[in-house]
């Protein structure tokens, strides 16, 4: 069952001020999850006023991200921005109770909003002001955590596993997940940690570029995620007899190749990956999955300098490239696809297809997808913006990710539900056989 977006476990202290005109805007809660809905109020305005809201929110490297909303009051002056809509000339408009947050973006060109240090919270600041613009009318400010009140965050550094255990509130045990992120290395946790605060004991696993750990991707050995597994399986806050895992991107092919050879595993989410293995070669006992070749002649150009590489992959179906495809057929695991049909840096959909067609031709049950038609790559939790083009740290080159705003947030929000209905099924299920 789906849990709250506004938990018990944080305050609902509202935050607002009032400016010497008497307007007074309120944000409720002044302190929830990061993925919770926005709750913003403005009363004291003149009925009819024509006013912005400016949110800016600045990143752990001090980069700022902002927005704009137009509005104008109602007859008593007051506007809620979950009923009231917003106005053309802004960053979104019709009636967008998140779009202040969704429509955030950074002054430094591809700078992609990310949270490394999940302890901390990010603070939203938000302004009213005259329209034509004024000096500010009120302002606010609300504080969105990572961690909510009770969960627990354990560095791991069980044999050669290296990550950060999320477990919830509570006693337990727990459904458990482990949690794979892209090509970008190092360790990132906020996934994980927004999970854990819905019920799972959670693993936000490295997997190379962290402490002792490969240094690049070169040559993976998928013996390392086994002892991912193993120790999930074997902690005592972790329920079996099996666990999910979430990979998005490169993680994806990483799960799907877990899915495929590993034993433990009742549930994969794949957002956005890959069928077959991409940039670093996978071992497994004696089995070697090579990485899936590049024709480097297809890569475009949509603007100077920034790349588009959708087409730069080779068709892991054709005999030459069949031996980087991973062999889905033999997952024993429910699989969940999250595809978003702008997905510019692969062709997600495609590799959805085509683990349908190896599951159906191995006699296995046709997995869930769901497909978001104008979605882009980084499909993230509730309000992440969308990350329009960054650079990508493989390619060596700035490329667009695809997607349009307002539907990539609409994608963001129904998946992260979805993906938590997955894994609360098939978990709690198998743990209960």
């Amino acid at each position: 069952m789906m849990l709250s977006l506004l938990p018990r476990t944080l305050p609902h202290v509202p935050r607002s001020s009032r400016a010497m005109s008497g307007v007074r805007l309120q944000v409720v809660p002044g302190r929830c999850l990061y993925d919770a809905p926005l709750r913003l109020q403005v009363r004291g305005l003149s009925p009819g006023q024509d006013v912005s809201l400016h949110t800016a929110l600045s990143d752990e490297g001090g980069q700022l991200f902002s927005s704009v909303g137009r509005y104008r009051a109602d007859s008593s002056g007051e506007l809620d921005v979950s009923r009231s809509p917003a106005l053309e000339g802004g960053s979104y408009t019709g009636v967008e109770p998140e779009g202040p947050l969704w429509s955030l973006e950074p002054r430094t060109p591809l700078r992609r909003l990310l949270k490394k240090d999940v302890r901390s919270p990010y603070q939203l600041r938000f302004s009213l002001h005259p329209h034509p613009p004024g000096a500010p009318l009120a302002s606010a400010a609300q504080d969105r955590s990572f961690m909510g009140e009770g969960v627990t965050r354990v560095p791991v550094r069980d044999g050669r596993v290296r990550g950060s255990l999320f477990l919830p509130q509570g006693p337990g045990p727990f459904p458990g997940v482990i949690e794979v992120q892209g090509t970008g290395g190092g360790l990132l946790e906020y996934k994980a940690s927004l999970l854990a605060n819905r019920g799972f004991a959670t693993l936000a696993l490295a997997y190379y570029n962290y402490e002792d750990l490969p240094k690049d991707m070169k040559e993976f050995r998928l013996e390392y995620f086994e002892e991912a597994v193993n120790y999930m399986l074997k902690h005592p806050q972790v329920m079996g007899p099996g666990i999910g895992l979430l990979g998005h991107s490169k993680g994806g092919d990483l799960v799907l190749s877990m899915a495929s050879f590993l034993k433990g595993i009742a549930a994969t989410a794949v957002v956005n990956g890959s069928v077959a293995n991409v940039a670093a070669t996978l071992r497994y006992k004696d089995i070697t999955l090579p990485p899936i070749g590049i024709d480097a002649k297809k890569l475009k150009l949509p603007q100077p300098g920034v790349g588009d590489i959708s087409d730069v992959l080779l068709n892991p179906l054709e005999e030459a490239n069949r031996k980087s495809l991973i062999p889905v057929g033999r997952a024993d695991c429910k699989l969940l696809f999250i595809v978003a049909g702008d997905d510019k840096n692969w062709k997600s959909d495609f590799y959805a297809q085509t683990a349908c067609q190896l599951l159906a031709e191995a006699g296995k049950e046709k997995p869930e997808v769901v497909f978001y038609p104008k979605a882009g790559h980084y499909i993230e939790p509730p309000n992440f913006p969308l990350c329009k083009m960054s650079m990508h740290k493989l390619v060596g080159m700035p490329v667009v990710w695809g997607g349009e705003p307002k539907a990539h947030a609409m994608a963001q929000v129904d998946s992260w539900k979805r993906i938590q209905d997955f894994f609360n099924k098939h978990l709690k299920k198998k743990s209960q056989l």
